[in-house]
């Protein structure tokens, strides 16, 4: 999971740096000493799957980050007092964590982070998104059906092999609400379902839409790294 750290104390801070270059389910993105500096990274199209908050901090505090946020991440807050544990459990963090803070109960609000993480790949071929098709009807499109999705100013359009659905949301908000291990952004205006690539030439992939057509897909620099650790690559 890519993670960054919000913490204006240094030491608790290079702590659990040091506690995620120790993980190996975990990538660290940037730390940051101040909220207002995260708010801007989380509200750009960087890929963030995990967030450790502190609570107490000038400027912005935790609890103000979470209410500024629309489409977060998931969180544990890394806090020194007990007191905001019940206002933080409202946002429904994952986990709660209180300085000093061991390994162990680190890596326990780590696994608890992934599970949440993995389960949203699990039994995909029963789940899928429903989305308003006219006013009063609700059209249900299966995960395994979408082969990409595309932005389009205020909107996303949503490609299967045989509709395009277009529907008022954005990207980040959109790629919240897919199964992290199904579908990946790899470009800002791209999302594609890794199960319907068929090959990745250069800086592209191309999905089959039918046995005699195929769709390819720009891949931005900045999203290709993404892209190769979540596809399994065999090697001669």
């Amino acid at each position: 999971m890519n993670c960054i750290v919000i913490d204006d104390d240094n030491i608790s801070r290079l702590l659990i740096e040091k506690y995620i270059a120790k993980t190996e389910s975990l990538n660290l993105v940037d730390s940051f000493s101040s909220a207002i500096h995260a708010v801007n990274l989380l509200n750009s199209d960087a890929i963030i799957d995990l967030v450790f908050l502190d609570i107490e901090m000038p400027e912005m505090t935790g609890v103000e980050l979470l209410k500024s946020v629309e489409d977060l991440p998931q969180v544990i807050v890394v806090s020194a007092k007990e007191k905001y544990a019940i206002e933080a459990i409202e946002y429904e963090v994952t986990d709660y964590l209180l300085k000093p803070v061991s390994y162990a109960r680190f890596y326990k609000a780590v696994e608890k982070a992934m599970r949440r993480y993995r389960m949203e790949g699990d039994d995909l071929n029963d789940k899928g998104i429903f989305i308003k098709n006219s006013a009063s009807s609700l059209v249900r499109i299966r995960f395994e059906d979408i082969l990409w999705i595309e932005a389009l100013e205020n909107y996303v359009v949503i490609n299967t092999a045989d509709n395009k659905y277009t529907i008022h949301f954005t990207m980040k908000g959109i790629i919240n609400r897919l199964p992290a291990r199904m579908f990946v952004r790899v470009h800002r205006s791209y999302i594609v379902n890794i199960h319907q690539i068929d090959y990745i030439e250069d800086n592209s992939v191309c999905l089959r839409i039918t046995d005699d057509t195929t769709r390819g897909i720009p891949i931005a620099k900045s999203y290709k790294d993404h892209l190769m650790k979540n596809i399994k690559i065999m090697t001669k």
